[in-house]
């Protein structure tokens, strides 16, 4: 079973594709031609620093056409009043007398200290789905969990700025 992406992450990492092989590929090739003309190879730590840069970027694009091929789409649509993903959610948990804010987004954008929290996360799939005012149980580990309350959902649809998560 693969990622769950929505389409704006699939755009963005065909995106992050395209660059690494129209632009990084270019730049770390030429890296690699220059050290490799300073001579002995054997000494050189620019030769072997750029072949590492090189075979960074490669494994990256590898990753994400990998990603792709096994991903499922999901939509990021939901109901007025429902949790769905790239909603702002104001959430109070019980256990520590404290009101937080998340936005929900896929696992490939997460990011929990930006306040980023994936759908597949614990309690990313507690609260998807629910409406302001629910209680709600989020499982940590089997039978345990902690309670938590959603005081208000906003709908934020502009994912424009989140990143991709590395490797």
């Amino acid at each position: 079973m693969g990622e769950q992406l929505t389409p704006s992450d699939v755009q963005k990492i065909k995106e992050e594709i395209e660059y690494r092989k129209l632009v990084v590929r270019k730049k770390e090739l030429e890296a690699v031609k220059e050290a490799r003309a300073q001579g002995d190879l054997s000494e050189n730590f620019e030769y072997k620093a750029a072949k590492q840069d090189k075979n960074r970027n490669e494994s990256r694009i590898r990753y994400l056409e990998r990603m792709l091929k096994h991903a499922r789409i999901v939509s990021d649509e939901s109901a007025d009043d429902e949790v769905g993903i790239n909603n702002t959610v104001e959430i109070y948990f019980e256990d520590d007398d404290e009101t937080e804010t998340y936005r929900l987004v896929t696992s490939v954008r997460g990011n929990s200290l930006k306040g980023l929290i994936s759908i597949e996360s614990p309690l990313g799939k507690a609260i998807k789905g629910h409406k302001a005012g629910d209680r709600v149980l989020v499982k940590t580990n089997g039978d345990t969990g902690y309670y938590v309350e959603i005081k208000k959902i906003d709908k934020t649809t502009d994912d424009s700025q989140d990143s991709l998560r590395k490797f």
